[in-house]
């Protein structure tokens, strides 16, 4: 819901670096903000945000994981590729814990997911028309810039709308969705290429990107709890949103960030270079693309299935170390084998690591956070450092590649996890606090997805 009439949204630097208290008469506060989080999985909201994440699967990446492929076969080196990843993830980077925090104080955040999804839409397509230096460049970085905002966007309308209790449940049922939305948008680019070529791409991305607006639009804006979206469900003893310094003075967040720093450095080059491989080997980037990340996305969404009774039979700390385990493993099957039916296994790896992780990060930022008003701009600032070494590890991937071809990348990434695992294990009762009302939630996920 907008703000109040005659009062205006402050801007993004007061939104960044000053840090008023909380009040019940603040002008940024209305009455939408005291909302009863929805907890009918059939209502309108809920249903248009699975859609949303159905939809966006796709349509918040651009090319997303064909980018590779594509420009592999049209002469890009593993070095260039590893470049442009590495300036879109840096850029990103910056602006993500700057839109966390924007993120925090809107309450417009339907339009925060509306228009990057033009955007990035839009950048997808020039790169298709004409990829060139200009196109990918500079439409792949200002992409990162600019989807740097939806996640953050997504996981406080979530929060907003069902509040704490039920967050845990909700994200797997969003990384469900998420995830099947992908698998049928890699079969829809692969029958679209078969059929009608590269126009078969751009018809299905203008028609996903139209359809995640429309269920942006769906779901009711006065259904969004604006405190709760920003982590003030409960208070933590001072009178609202807490300074800045939390973040810095957060133990548990900052060994999640460490954690996952690491963790992406190993896995997220990965698929990159399988699809570059193969692609290469196999001279069709959007078809072998859309069967390589197609397994992933087929193994994400049985984590997304088994993830809250995962949590609430193990406990999240457990959730973590599965998935901190399955990446050595991976890089070790990645490096070991040659052939294209290798990679069934390696991207089957793929779901368990990198699936388990995306559903347990923001469930640990909410519990590590949860009272101080700063989930977003929190859960932005882990993404960011994540965001470090998924950046850092496109260039090391490429030069590793360059040095000793694909095997060797593949084990050295792979290796990097036991580092990740040590972190969190050093760490665990601070960056995966137990709660007690993961026992009630989870017995409700299966019915309710």
């Amino acid at each position: 819901m907008g703000a109040r009439r005659g009062v205006p949204e402050p801007s993004l630097t007061r939104l960044v670096f000053r840090s008023p208290r909380y009040h019940p008469s603040h002008p940024t506060i209305e009455k939408a903000s005291m909302s009863t989080p929805t907890s009918n999985p059939y209502s309108r909201s809920l249903i248009a945000l699975a859609v949303l994440n159905f939809f966006l699967a796709d349509a918040r990446d651009g090319l997303g994981p064909f980018l590779d492929g594509f420009l592999a076969t049209h002469g890009w080196s593993p070095m260039t590729l590893g470049v442009v990843a590495t300036l879109g993830g840096i850029l990103g980077m910056i602006a993500t814990p700057l839109f966390g925090a924007w993120v925090d104080a809107s309450h417009r955040k339907r339009l925060l997911i509306i228009l990057p999804v033009i955007f990035v839409t839009t950048a997808a397509l020039w790169t298709l028309a004409s990829p060139g230096d200009a196109s990918v460049f500079g439409g792949q970085s200002a992409t990162a810039v600019v989807g740097a905002i939806i996640g953050p966007a997504l996981m406080g309308l979530t929060l907003g709308l069902v509040g704490e209790k039920q967050f845990s449940l909700q994200v797997s049922k969003n990384e469900f969705w998420n995830h099947a939305g992908n698998v049928i948008s890699l079969a829809g680019t692969f029958a679209a290429t078969v059929f009608f070529g590269q126009n078969g791409v751009v018809g299905l991305m203008i028609f996903t990107a139209l359809a995640t607006i429309v269920a942006v639009l769906f779901i009711d804006p006065r259904r969004i709890n604006h405190d709760v979206a920003r982590g003030l469900a409960h208070d933590d003893g001072a009178p609202g949103p807490s300074g800045y310094s939390v973040l810095v003075s957060s133990r548990g967040l900052v060994l999640l960030a460490l954690t996952l720093m690491i963790f992406h450095f190993g896995n997220a080059p990965i698929s990159r270079l399988i699809a570059q491989d193969f692609s290469i080997q196999l001279g069709t980037p959007f078809r072998t693309t859309a069967i390589t990340t197609g397994v992933s996305q087929l193994s994400m969404i049985v984590m997304a299935l088994a993830a809250p009774w995962l949590i609430r039979r193990f406990g999240l700390a457990s959730v973590f170390i599965m998935a901190l385990c399955a990446l050595p493993i991976r890089g070790a099957i990645a490096g070991s084998f040659a052939g294209f039916s290798s990679i069934f296994p390696v991207q089957i790896l793929d779901g368990v690591g990198a699936g388990l992780i995306g559903i347990a990060t923001p469930i640990a930022a909410e519990r590590i956070l949860s009272g101080t008003g700063r989930f977003n701009v929190g859960l932005a600032a882990v993404m960011t450092v994540q965001g470090i070494g998924a950046s850092l590890s496109n260039v090391v991937a490429g030069w590793l590649t360059n040095l000793g071809g694909y095997g060797l990348a593949y084990w050295v990434h792979g290796c990097v996890a036991a580092l990740a695992l040590a972190v969190f294990l050093f760490g665990r009762s601070s960056i995966a606090p137990h709660r007690e009302r993961d026992a009630e939630a989870g017995p409700r996920a299966a019915a309710t997805v």
